[in-house]
């Protein structure tokens, strides 16, 4: 594990460091900090990014929460009416809606995209099959996935996780708020370590937060790479993409 700074920035490489991306992004990602709802100006925000990184010929694929509308767990067995199981349902609900958003702001900026859904709706988007949703990708779409796996009990997270492994995605890039993993929560540890990378191991012998458990450990099986960083900062997605060292790079190392 190494804490070292990361090198200063150099001059950006021809070509993308990847081929194929999978890009999760969280509800909070859709609105200004502390608030509810969709603010458009922050998914035109998100939108500017993914479309950049596109730009540079990387096929992108999104999925996307919906936390900043509603999170199924907010709902739990015996503090509820509502079956908790119907509350995961309304949670991927959610995603749709930030689906909808995400597509809408990036064809509004010249954008080919598709969205497609894990619960199929077909009045307002594509179901979900890997073949077509790989297809997409090779024509130069940018796809959004929505409703995670279709199934309650299972995170955005780890939707995140299955769908890079489905689509042989080189690396999965989680946006968060923060600058990357720490050693402890840096909102309220200012004494919080920022890692440059974390092994798989570490990231779960540590119970780091950054990522759930489950999602890990699709990704150490399958050695898919994670790279954690902050998605507030203009361009991270397009320099993540480049090969620049920006955030912390989870892996196998």
């Amino acid at each position: 594990m190494s804490t070292e700074d990361s090198p200063p920035e150099d001059t950006p490489p021809a070509k993308p460091k990847y081929r194929r991306v999978l890009l999760k992004i969280s509800g909070e990602s859709f609105v200004q900090a502390g608030q509810r709802g969709i603010a458009m100006d922050a998914v035109l925000h998100i939108a500017r990014q993914a479309r950049q990184a596109a730009e540079h010929g990387v096929q992108v694929a999104i999925v996307i929460g919906g936390g900043n509308i509603l999170r199924g767990a907010q709902f739990k067995a015996g503090n509820s009416s509502i079956h908790e199981v119907t509350a995961h349902y309304m949670g991927m609900l959610a995603t749709v809606l930030n689906g909808l958003a995400l597509q809408d702001a990036l064809e509004s900026l010249g954008s080919d995209v598709r969205l497609m859904t894990a619960i199929r709706m077909d009045v307002v988007a594509e179901p979900y099959i890997r073949r077509r949703a790989s297809r997409h990708l090779d024509k130069g779409r940018i796809v959004v996935l929505a409703a995670g796996t279709g199934s309650p009990f299972v995170t955005t997270d780890t939707a995140a996780a299955q769908r890079a492994l489905e689509l042989e995605a080189d690396v999965l890039l989680k946006a968060t708020r923060v600058d990357g993993v720490y050693s402890d929560d840096p909102e309220t540890n200012p004494e919080a370590v920022l890692y440059d990378t974390v092994s798989y191991d570490d990231f779960r012998r540590q119970n780091l937060r950054a990522m759930d458990a489950e999602a890990i450990t699709k990704c150490a099986e399958n050695n898919l790479p994670i790279l954690v960083f902050n998605f507030r900062k203009d361009g991270n997605i397009e320099q993540a993409v480049l090969g620049h060292r920006v955030g912390t790079l989870v892996g196998s190392g």
